[in-house]
């Protein structure tokens, strides 16, 4: 037990506070990067410090699941699309820097709110589980479309992320979805969409 709470406290720490890296290539790197406007610099730093809170937080979702998860298979599952998720934050945290932006002030918050969520997801059993992380990943999906339409129209290096994004999490969702996942009900989808409107308006500013 001592054991197993250092590594994820220190999970905790890395996921938060030290860089991220990635694997894969950063998508768009190759695309020179377009002349823009201060405040077209500014709001596109907002939007990606949004997504990078949405992969603090999903970090932290897949851990609390993965915590209370029954079924090994599913544990893979979200030990693999966790991984992803941290070459997630590693390609906005660079591209929020490039901006000349900041992390958003608010994710040690994001992220202890999101694990006590994940926690309690699992425990209703890994079927809701795979739901809600299924759930989770539609919305972060069409969060991301309407990304690619308030991006400015020459920020094509956020865009490319923000595309690759997009199709990591459809993947996920449909992964989740095979696996077994239930459908949550229409009162836990609208209160999920609430929380997310909420970090989302916080982030973009802090």
């Amino acid at each position: 037990m001592l054991d197993q709470a250092i590594v994820q406290f220190d999970r905790v720490l890395r996921t938060v506070f030290a860089p991220a890296h990635s694997v894969r290539p950063v998508p768009g790197e190759e695309v020179p990067d377009a002349p823009m406007s201060e405040e077209e610099r500014r709001h596109a730093a907002g939007l990606m410090r949004i997504n990078h809170c949405g992969e603090i937080c999903a970090q932290a979702l897949y851990q609390g699941q993965a915590l209370t998860s029954r079924d090994p298979e599913v544990r893979r599952e979200l030990e693999q699309a966790s991984a992803e998720e941290t070459e997630h934050l590693a390609w906005t945290e660079r591209r929020i820097a490039e901006l000349g932006g900041r992390k958003s002030l608010l994710n040690p918050l994001w992220y202890g709110g999101s694990l006590a969520i994940g926690v309690l997801a699992g425990k209703f059993g890994d079927r809701w589980n795979l739901g809600f992380l299924a759930e989770t990943e539609r919305q972060v999906e069409a969060h991301l479309e309407s990304h690619l339409g308030m991006l400015p129209a020459a920020d094509q290096r956020s865009r490319a992320i923000v595309e690759q994004m997009k199709e990591d999490e459809a993947r996920h969702a449909d992964t989740a979805v095979a696996l077994g996942g239930h459908e949550l009900p229409q009162p836990v989808k609208v209160a999920m969409k609430g929380m997310s409107r909420v970090m989302t308006t916080l982030a973009y500013r802090l």
